[in-house]
């Protein structure tokens, strides 16, 4: 192991981030763990970033991918492409978008800059509406539309963005305010910040943000939202990346909690649909994504290898209602969790839905954020055989919980007192 890190840091950037002191390679997985290639088993929590949806070695996605490998791998969209088109209806039809057309990258930072390709085109404009706190990518013009300063490292960017408050519930100059008056106070806000600018093209938001730490607005925050956005052509995008495809258990996509206004303009996905395959979309109304002038292909988005991975991944998904079992299972992890974290004064709150769960860290007494705590909970769990991840913002700690899907409730318990040792040992 020692070797292969000295290999990476001679070859890879510096900052290409890497989990441990001692980092880990994985070499397989099954259900949900995986094993590293000293031969230790973990309890995986954190999913390849959200990106293992179902189960790792899922034999209905392996077996999709070994049978379409065999006949043709790849194309470009430049030829017909059964496994594409199958896709996407599926796609479509699960969407609630009406008209839906879908395009299909390699990535969620890729669907995104294809999603403010089209508002922008479409709305003529170059200025975007984004949350506080946001993450939306890696690329040039995502990077300009996140709000999150960890991760943004220039400030240059194509296009004007102005940060809207309400991606964080529960700190901010809102924070103290009942659900319903938060949201008044964020559409409040809102309508200021359109009468000091020419009407931007869109608003893009994570219904729960991600690399933030899990955090979220009340639910209907967006569709209050989306009646000040109407009101001024503006096209609502969201950022589902992170919280599609049944992980939130309450809905099958993440903008369903602010529902009453219909579905957005344009959704953005990628990580989960492909089970670890590389694949990335956009949906949008026929009118919006037939706007673009100019002839465009995909060399790598939407190969019949990762269409065939996809479709597989999707249909396990769908039959064995792993929705509900994020629900079901989600609900008692975030209530162990809450038990837990009521006894330790480091635990700031735990948040989330489904089997999307943040638990913020702060230094005890304070409720500033506690990164060195974060680091240690994070090695803590990886020693007792735990993988998490880690996340939040300028003033924020806090560890991501993701697991596959197919949880069980036995594995849930598990993983529970996995943790809960890892923050007894550091609090």
């Amino acid at each position: 192991m020692t070797d292969l890190y000295a290999r990476h840091r001679r070859v890879l950037p510096d900052w290409l981030a890497l989990y441990y002191d001692d980092p880990i390679e994985i070499s397989h997985g099954e259900g949900r763990y995986v094993w590293d290639s000293a031969g230790r088993r973990y309890l995986d929590f954190f999913g390849g970033i959200l990106t293992t949806l179902t189960a790792h070695a899922l034999p209905e996605v392996t077996k999709a991918v070994s049978e379409q490998a065999a006949r043709i791998i790849h194309s470009s969209t430049l030829y017909l492409n059964r496994p594409m088109v199958e896709l996407a209806e599926r796609v479509a039809q699960v969407s609630g978008i009406p008209d839906a057309r879908v395009f299909f990258t390699t990535s969620g930072t890729e669907a995104n800059d294809t999603a403010l390709l089209l508002a922008t085109t479409y709305r003529r404009s170059n200025t975007l509406l984004a949350m506080r706190n946001s993450y939306h990518g890696r690329s040039f013009s995502a990077i300009g539309i996140t709000g999150n300063r960890a991760w943004s490292p220039t400030s240059l960017s194509p296009l004007q963005t102005l940060y809207v408050h309400g991606g964080v519930r529960t700190r901010g100059p809102f924070a103290h305010l009942d659900d319903r008056a938060f949201i008044d106070a964020c559409v409040a806000d809102l309508k200021d910040l359109l009468g000091h600018t020419r009407p931007p093209a869109a608003l893009i938001a994570e219904p729960v943000q991600g690399v933030g730490g899990f955090t979220s607005p009340p639910d209907g925050l967006y569709a209050a939202f989306r009646q000040v956005l109407r009101d001024h052509g503006i096209l609502w995008i969201a950022d589902e990346v992170q919280t599609g495809w049944g992980r939130t258990g309450d809905h099958f996509w993440g903008w369903q909690a602010h529902a009453r206004s219909g579905p957005p303009d344009i959704v953005t996905f990628a990580k989960g649909i492909g089970n670890g395959m590389s694949v990335g979309g956009v949906i949008a109304r026929a009118e919006i994504m037939n706007c673009l002038d100019a002839q465009s292909i995909s060399t790598f988005g939407g190969t019949q290898v990762t269409m065939a991975a996809a479709l597989a991944n999707l249909a396990y998904l769908l039959e064995h209602d792993l929705q509900g079992n994020a629900r079901r299972v989600g609900g008692l992890l975030i209530e162990r969790l809450r038990a837990v974290g009521a006894q330790l004064p480091g635990v700031r709150e735990v948040r989330g839905r489904g089997l999307m769960i943040g638990v913020e860290l702060v230094r005890p007494g304070t409720d500033e954020a506690d990164p060195q705590a974060l680091a240690a909970v994070l090695e803590a769990a990886r020693e007792g055989g735990l993988l998490i991840g880690k996340g939040g913002g300028h003033d924020t700690s806090a560890l991501r919980i993701t697991p596959p899907l197919s949880l069980t409730v036995a594995e849930a318990e598990e993983g529970a007192a996995l943790l809960e040792h890892a923050l007894r040992s550091t609090y």
